[in-house]
């Protein structure tokens, strides 16, 4: 039998007797892991924007008082929402007074975005308010609601034909 030149090799380097190219396991692990202590390491100083995350949960907040307004309308019954320790919750008027809200979208909820402090503006009006009054009428009194954090301020701006917008 005839052996054809440089097809068989006893060493394992390959054919025609160069060494065999590419990475071995091991070298592939090792760039695997390097790369993902890179990518963790990037993942980790990535922080986010605390004022992003203020106007969140005013944007957040300012669609809650349009589906809220709408919500009064629908059941015919004044709701309202008012900020409580740690968060806010909406009521609904009843025969019997102001009752919680036991609904998934108008849950109670703790604040989220470092809110540290909030006001209610009824402008035109010199009494400090408490909460927000959602009525049966498509129109309702012009209001500004201001949440405070450490980093600043976002305010929600009702006009009072049920549209909220953030500022």
């Amino acid at each position: 039998m005839r052996r054809l030149a440089g097809t068989f090799s006893n060493s394992g380097s390959g054919a025609a007797g160069r060494p065999a190219s590419g990475f071995t396991l091991l070298e592939m692990l090792v760039v695997l892991v390097i790369a993902g202590l890179l990518v963790s390491l990037a993942a980790v100083s990535i922080s986010r924007n605390p004022r992003t995350d203020l106007n969140e949960e005013a944007q957040r907040l300012a669609l809650l008082f349009e589906s809220a307004g709408d919500e009064a309308q629908v059941r015919a019954r004044p709701i309202a929402w008012q900020p409580v320790n740690g968060g806010y919750r909406f009521d609904v008027r009843t025969e019997d007074g102001w009752r919680p809200l036991r609904d998934d979208l108008f849950t109670q909820r703790r604040w989220e975005g470092g809110v540290t402090d909030v006001s209610i503006d009824y402008p035109g009006s010199d009494l400090r308010a408490n909460r927000v009054v959602f009525g049966v009428e498509s129109i309702d009194a012009p209001v500004t609601v201001t949440l405070y954090s450490a980093v600043g301020r976002a305010t929600i701006v009702g006009t009072g034909n049920g549209r909220y917008e953030v500022r």
